[in-house]
């Protein structure tokens, strides 16, 4: 059984393309391009909260790295660099030559490079402390919403949420193990979205986030939410409304930057639906039926329930 030296070297250690200095040292050392700050995100996830047992290391690889390029989407920022900290039951050699290679693929397309980490035994926990650089001044940030924008959602909702409950569905499990971060459109949001969010903790949940640290109100219509097939009305609805880990973005901007947000569906090859607008008042959220009647709004996924 490899130590936890051998484990770094062999599966963690590749050479840094963009770090001054890579995984070796005490630290790495970055140096963001000239006139970018630094956005900086940390997600934990845990076995039997944030993945089931049954989700392959290769997924598992992907979906730890793929969760922090997520946040980084919802700022509008470029990512870099990343450390990696895992505890480990066992030094379990073909598991991690597999989660090294979900990894590994998803940090390519993403030019990130790993800097960093930790390894001890323990229950299994994957830890991803990412680095991106954004434009100075032009973050994607939550508390900029107006009365008046339109509210979007990238994608479909709902999926991942209905793969725990029916795991033989092979295109949910995809969206709940391997999900498909919004990087670039992210990007090209910057200068056209007054503010944004990734849908991590449900959508209800996650847009109230923004318009509470925005201090307005949201009128949605649920009918124009885009939704992950789902036969019963009932588990549709709590699965798009209250499901987390969809990482696709929910984002608000002007109404005339419809036909620019609307453009960049084609070349980016993601579905982008306008599902309501951003009113003056209270922090609240009015869902609507296809009648324009009032729906209650499902409360989304805490962590600590």
């Amino acid at each position: 059984m490899p130590s936890e030296f051998e484990i770094i070297r062999r599966y963690f250690s590749r050479p840094a393309r963009s770090a001054l200095l890579g995984v070796g040292d005490d630290a790495a050392l970055v140096e963001p391009a000239a006139g970018c700050e630094l956005a900086v995100s940390t997600d934990l996830l845990l076995a039997g909260r944030h993945f089931a047992a049954r989700a392959a290391p290769r997924a598992l690889g992907h979906k730890a790295l793929a969760v922090n390029l997520s946040d980084m989407a919802a700022m509008g920022a470029t990512p870099r660099w990343a450390t990696l900290a895992l505890a480990l039951p066992s030094a379990d050699e073909a598991w991690l030559e597999e989660f090294a290679a979900g990894f590994y693929a998803l940090a390519a397309r993403f030019k990130v490079d790993l800097v960093g980490g930790d390894t001890t035994r323990g229950p299994l926990a994957l830890c991803v402390t990412i680095l991106g650089e954004v434009p100075r001044g032009r973050a994607l940030r939550r508390d900029g919403a107006q009365p008046g924008d339109d509210v979007w959602v990238s994608g479909e909702l709902g999926g991942a949420a209905f793969a725990l409950e029916h795991p033989e569905d092979a295109a949910a499990e995809k969206r709940l193990h391997e999900p498909e971060p919004r990087v670039a459109l992210g990007e090209r949001l910057r200068g056209l979205a007054s503010a944004a969010i990734d849908v991590s903790d449900g959508f209800t949940q996650d847009l109230g986030h923004v318009l509470e640290r925005s201090g307005v109100g949201a009128v949605v219509r649920y009918a124009d939410l885009p939704k992950f097939r789902i036969a019963d009305p009932a588990l549709e609805q709590r699965c798009v409304l209250a499901g987390g880990d969809d990482y696709e973005l929910a984002f608000t901007a002007p109404q005339a930057a419809r036909a620019r947000i609307e453009s960049l569906a084609a070349p980016l090859g993601v579905a982008l639906a306008r599902v309501g607008s951003i009113q003056a008042g209270a922090p609240r959220l009015e869902l609507l039926d296809a009648q324009g009647r009032a729906m209650d709004v499902e409360p989304g996924y805490d962590h600590f329930a």
